[in-house]
């Protein structure tokens, strides 16, 4: 305890997400904080009013290890993430698939809708996630008011000749929406509310703002301070929309829906087969060439089964070196289902082109292991590699087979680089990460 408490001064006041570990480097607990060393601190004063489970957390803590974060939203989120990936027996909140809402504007259609969604539609834009659902759900009847954008589901097409005969809703006559329903307003005047609300939420809100305060002040020097209040909690909601994190940046992987049959159907096409059920797909990440790491996923019917992810550390390859980074990772996991009598997977997905295809049918050949499709799928033009084919398949964007690919192949990406960034300071699993077994809700490194 001794250890632990002097490697907790040295953690620095800053904002982030700490992990502590016991003796045998498992990770026990995640937690985010605003200020690194004061939060962790917190748990090892003789005055911590910790309850039962956390008592016996900390009785368990052999080693901290932490993550810098740009500020608290971003805390907030990589905290969420870490603990769907390594569910850590004392967290007991978000390990479940329970997601942060983002902003949704459906830009591919005559006049886009604006809405607050879980769930988002493909091809459309987001901002987000957001981590203050409360403050978001304040500040879009607000917006409404000053953009007039509309949030119904109905299909309206600029060509419907129809449409000035329909009455719209409540919303358009007390002017929280233009009514195109109803064609009140053209397609092009309405796609320019709509770019000036997207230019708001790209960071130009201080018109809106200055006058909102200017509005305010006017109120309470009136002596109408229930009138200014209201003013002021509009201007806090509004200002609550910077606490969100960026698409690319803060992946919430279990959001995006995608048509898994259609797909799955599709990807049999291609790899000629007559049906895909299971899917393993394969990422190496590195460090700078010093800390070189694999990934594993394992999908299911088009869906992750995050049991069966796996983390690799690179034993045997010096500096970077994909192809053979890749022979290792499959090698390994192969040699392990067979050891356990474990089915291997119907296809078998490696990031990358022609090298690191052919790098994982060697490591399976020298294993004596057939009856495994396995292909590439290259990044920059998403070209699909097929074992005894030169040339790649190019397929449509639109593809369902292809998404599924993708999405199999950014899961994989981004459980790689999770590890990664984890692995700026030590490995989440500890030195002695290869002797850790295989506990309830834990990832494996293999």
């Amino acid at each position: 305890m001794a250890d632990v408490k002097e490697k907790v001064q040295q953690l620095p006041h800053k904002p982030g997400c700490y992990l502590m570990k016991d003796a045998r480097g498992t990770v026990l607990y995640v937690g985010k904080a605003k200020d690194l060393r004061s939060r962790v601190s917190s748990y090892f004063a003789d005055s911590a009013d910790l309850t039962p489970d956390k008592r016996r957390m900390v009785a368990q803590v052999a080693d901290i290890d932490y993550l810098e974060t740009a500020d608290e939203v971003d805390a907030v989120l990589t905290e969420a993430r870490l603990i769907k990936d390594i569910q850590p027996p004392f967290n007991v909140r978000l390990t479940d698939d329970k997601t942060f809402p983002y902003l949704e504007i459906t830009t591919r259609v005559d006049f886009p809708g604006v809405y607050l969604t879980r769930t988002p539609r493909p091809r459309s834009k987001l901002y987000g996630p957001f981590t203050d659902v409360k403050g978001l759900r304040a500040a879009l009847p607000i917006l409404q008011q000053v953009f007039r954008f509309r949030t119904c589901e109905l299909e309206i097409r600029a060509d419907d000749a129809k449409l000035r005969y329909n009455r719209p809703c409540l919303l358009c006559p007390i002017k929280r929406c233009w009514g195109p329903c109803a064609g009140r307003i053209s397609r092009d005047e309405y796609r320019r509310t709509i770019q000036r609300f997207q230019r708001f939420l790209e960071g130009k809100r201080q018109p809106l703002l200055v006058a909102m305060r200017r509005e305010m002040k006017a109120l309470s020097d009136a002596q109408r301070y229930e009138e200014a209040a209201h003013i002021r909690d509009q201007l806090q909601a509004i200002e609550s929309l910077a606490d969100r994190g960026l698409v690319d940046v803060h992946v919430q992987p279990e959001v995006f829906q995608r048509d898994t049959e259609q797909g799955l159907t599709a990807l049999a096409r291609v790899v000629g087969r007559e049906r895909v059920r299971t899917i393993e797909g394969v990422d190496i990440a590195n460090l700078s060439g010093r800390e070189v790491v694999g990934s594993l996923v394992t999908f299911i019917d088009g869906r992750p089964l995050k049991s069966g992810y796996r983390r690799f550390r690179i034993r045997t390859v010096e500096g970077q070196n994909d192809f053979a980074s890749v022979a290792e990772v499959v090698s390994r996991r192969f040699r392990r289902l067979q050891d356990e009598g474990l089915p291997p997977p119907d296809v078998l997905l490696i990031d990358g082109g022609p090298g690191q295809l052919h790098a994982a049918l060697a490591s399976l050949g020298s294993l004596g292991i057939d009856g495994v499709t396995v292909i590439s799928l290259a990044k920059r033009a998403e070209e699909v590699y097929l074992p005894g084919q030169s040339d790649p398949v190019r397929l449509p964007r639109t593809h369902a087979g292809l998404q599924i690919l993708q999405y199999v192949r950014d899961e994989a990406h981004r459980f790689a680089q999770h590890y990664h960034h984890i692995l700026r300071r030590r490995s989440v699993l500890g030195d002695r990460a290869d002797s850790q077994p295989r506990g309830r809700g834990k990832r494996r490194a293999d």
